[in-house]
């Protein structure tokens, strides 16, 4: 009885280190930018994007996020912006058509949980990491909530006249805000 129990221990084991893998719903879901420009903030979003996310926050070292962004899929809401946004001063869509986030690790930092990963975009592969919150709401439905910054000229996004700092602000802030469900 004591070696089925043990037995029974051991296979139950890896079922608790793995993560919970989710379906984004991505009618109820947003990925955003924000940054300032002339002063004046303005903010956007990309409309197609994919996100594979597995996360558990009490099995950290099993979490992982995937996103792959299109790049012209990005919106401002000004003419102006969305024409010049997928061209070669900025995310050079016809070149580099999509952006790319992978995490290499979760942590701590007091009270917040941090992702740290890989953005890939427009050839350029840098660290970023990201605040994360995750909530559920019940046991078919969660949240996760994800902030961070990058700097547009790492990246050489906004080339050229754009690179002036004083005109198209240096940060960018990311946002996203994802509905989730369980596979």
């Amino acid at each position: 009885m004591k070696r089925l129990a043990i037995l029974l221990l051991a296979l139950a084991l890896p079922c608790a280190a793995a993560a919970t893998d989710y379906n984004v719903r991505p009618a109820l879901s947003r990925l955003g930018f924000q940054g300032s420009y002339q002063g004046a903030a303005f903010s956007g979003s990309f409309s197609n994007w994919t996100a594979a996310i597995s996360y558990d926050p009490a099995d950290l070292a099993h979490a992982k996020f995937d996103v792959t962004v299109t790049l012209a899929s990005a919106k401002t809401g000004d003419a102006d912006q969305d024409s010049a946004l997928p061209g070669e001063s900025f995310f050079n869509v016809a070149k580099f058509p999509t952006a790319h986030f992978v995490t290499t690790g979760f942590r701590h930092d007091g009270n917040l949980v941090i992702a740290d990963g890989q953005l890939t975009l427009r050839g350029v592969t840098k660290p970023v990491s990201l605040s994360v919150l995750f909530r559920t709401q019940s046991p078919s439905s969660s949240t996760l909530d994800v902030a961070g910054h990058v700097q547009r000229l790492d990246f050489g996004v906004g080339t050229g006249d754009y690179a002036d700092t004083s005109v198209i602000g240096a940060t960018v802030q990311i946002t996203a805000h994802l509905q989730l469900e369980p596979k």
